[in-house]
Order: C-alpha cells, then structure tokens, then sequence
C-alpha cells in the first residue's frame, strides 16, 4: 500500500466535501471503510446524475483502494470524474483526500475508486443516456 503524504489537492473544486463524526469510527479508532465507501458512491454519482440528467443507480465497484485510514476530524474531500459513457451507462474515477492534523496540516490520498453507474428511468428501468448535445 502506497502512501502518499503531504500532497496537494487537485486544483478544481471537489465534488463532496465531508467531516467524519465520532459514531463514523471502527473499534480500531478509524473511519469505517463502508462510511468511505458510502460517501464515495454519493460523490460518484453527483456527476453521473448530472451527465444522464436524471436518475442512475450503481451497477458496479469496478477497484477501491483504501491507502490510508481516514480519522475523525479530518476533513474528506472526493473528486469525481467521468472517464466513459456507453449507451445506458456512466463510469466514473473517484479520488478521496484528508486533510487532517490542523496545528501542522497535511494532506493525504486515502481512497481511488472506479464505479459504473445506469441511467434509469421513473420506474427503475434502464434508459439511454441523452447524447451532450441535447
């Protein structure tokens, strides 16, 4: 597991920013991996909602990497972009950073993720995702 330490944000704006809370934590004293996960599907699906302009659901964790533990009080910033859009689905990269220790703050990457997402309809039915142009 790779760690990458004091590193820099991306230089776009993040698209969740969140701040884990005391009952988000493990016996182990770390965030839960599934609450990472959680809010991973959430940032993922901001951008996937955006570009089908209407619903999707998640029809896959194509990788998640979890390279560092990610603690309460650390502020979660996830950064989702869309790397394909097939017919009826959208996958998306998602990039997850702490920033954390406030006296001397320090940025780490915790989590990568890919996730496919499909465009669904008012009844839970797959649709074509609407061409950029319309």
């Amino acid at each position: 597991m790779g760690v990458d330490r004091n590193i820099l944000l991306p230089a776009h704006q993040p698209t969740l920013r969140v701040v884990p809370m005391p009952a988000d934590l493990n016996q182990n004293g770390d965030v839960f991996g599934g609450w990472v996960m959680a809010q991973v599907d959430v940032a993922g699906a901001i951008p996937a909602m955006r570009r089908a302009r209407g619903r999707v659901a998640t029809v896959s964790v194509n990788s998640f990497v979890f390279k560092q533990p990610v603690s309460v009080g650390d502020i979660v910033s996830l950064f989702a972009e869309i790397v394909h859009v097939g017919r009826t689905s959208i996958t998306v990269n998602v990039e997850v950073y702490a920033e954390r220790n406030y006296a001397n703050p320090v940025t780490v990457k915790v989590t990568e993720a890919q996730l496919t997402y499909v465009a669904i309809d008012g009844n839970g039915e797959k649709r074509s995702v609407p061409s950029e142009n319309t």
